[in-house]
């Protein structure tokens, strides 16, 4: 697909005023998105009429969230962004629960 194609599908100014923590969820969220519909339409072309499915169902969605890639690559390098390296990624853990010891029997 062309590069130059695929912006005219999204919105220019949508990141205009992300910071970069934003912008990099919104990367992460894009590419993701981009490999499953890229594996939908990978798996709809294997079947009897799957590239027009392939085509009909995924394509249109396949180019404006390249589109919108696209334009959240350009926002980051414009604003100099750089990837949080994993060690200073905040874990998510569950809350400990409290030991809680039985009560004695009387």
């Amino acid at each position: 697909m062309s590069e130059t194609i695929a912006p005219a599908f999204a919105d220019p100014a949508k990141y205009e005023l992300y910071d970069c923590k934003q912008l990099e969820a919104e990367r992460k969220l894009l590419a993701t998105r981009t490999a499953d519909l890229q594996r939908l339409m990978d798996k709809a072309e294997t079947g009897t009429g799957g590239a027009v499915v392939s085509e009909l169902a995924y394509r249109n969605d396949y180019v404006a969230v390249r589109g919108s890639a696209q334009l959240a690559e350009d926002a980051w390098r414009r604003n100099r962004c750089r990837e949080t390296p994993p060690n200073m990624t905040p874990a998510t853990t569950a809350p400990q629960r409290p030991d809680i010891k039985p009560a004695p029997k009387r």
